[in-house]
């Protein structure tokens, strides 16, 4: 990747001293990240590190304990019509996609700019079909989420997040619930998006999009950032020992 990182001055996304708890379990342990305008950030690491609550905490799917969150500037909000606004900057594709089912395609693009961002139906619907497009879906606009594969589900879901012109793109494991064979369409999509210069931050399995696509991987374990770096340096010689048993587990099979 080309793009230079801004300074953190011009974070887009800012965490410090975040910390979680399930009950007893400390989920989040004192995080403090910043992510630049335009930069592509890969979350990894091993199950029940705190990667998806992680991700989720960005826009207050997940509440936190202590610390400070804030997009472009502005500190996330507990809840109310700022938090609704703050929200609608930050675009997020989850495991399962999360559509409407009773709703066609189109309808599930366009349902966010008309109600939320007040956009015109007309234009709205305009907007929707050059998005489909974009992520290669177009000809499936008067389907029902049902009527799709997995793949192209996933391809809606990140059309979705895009119609409402966000800030950052959070995507929780995107991949996750698809067939092998469906995995790539929806990296390619993810890898096209990162080469426009959407910031993103995603959490995921797959070690070769975090090669190609991020800008820097930012590796946790039970519930800390262990080490963050760029992808060349992460995976050719890992800092941590916790890195380093990780990937040797990984990266051999």
């Amino acid at each position: 990747m080309t793009r230079e990182t801004q300074n953190t001055s011009a974070a887009l996304v800012s965490l410090k001293s975040v910390n979680k708890h399930f009950g007893q379990l400390h989920v989040l342990r004192d995080i403090n990240l910043e992510v630049a305008h335009g930069e592509v950030v890969v979350v990894i690491g091993p199950s029940g590190s705190g990667k998806s609550t992680l991700c989720r905490a960005i826009n207050r799917l997940e509440t936190i304990d202590d610390g400070e969150i804030s997009i472009d500037g502005a500190r996330l909000p507990e809840e109310g019509a700022q938090l609704a606004k703050l929200r609608s900057d930050v675009g997020m594709v989850f495991q399962s996609f999360n559509l409407f089912a009773h709703k066609t395609i189109l309808e599930n693009v366009t349902l966010g700019p008309i109600k939320v961002r007040k956009v015109k139906p007309e234009q709205a619907r305009k907007d929707a079909m050059d998005l489909l497009e974009h992520v290669g879906v177009a000809n499936q606009a008067d389907k029902f989420p049902a009527q799709l594969s997995g793949g192209q589900q996933q391809r809606v879901a990140i059309a979705r997040a895009l119609a409402m012109k966000p800030k950052v793109m959070l995507f929780d494991e995107p991949t996750s619930a698809l067939d092998p064979e469906m995995i790539n369409e929806v990296l390619d999509t993810m890898v096209g998006l990162a080469k426009e210069g959407m910031t993103m931050i995603v959490v995921t399995h797959e070690m070769g999009f975090a090669r190609k696509a991020a800008n820097r991987v930012v590796f946790m374990a039970e519930g800390q950032i262990v080490e963050t770096a760029d992808p060349e340096t992460f995976f050719t010689s890992p800092s941590s020992d916790r890195a380093k048993d990780f990937l040797s587990k990984i990266l051999t099979h």
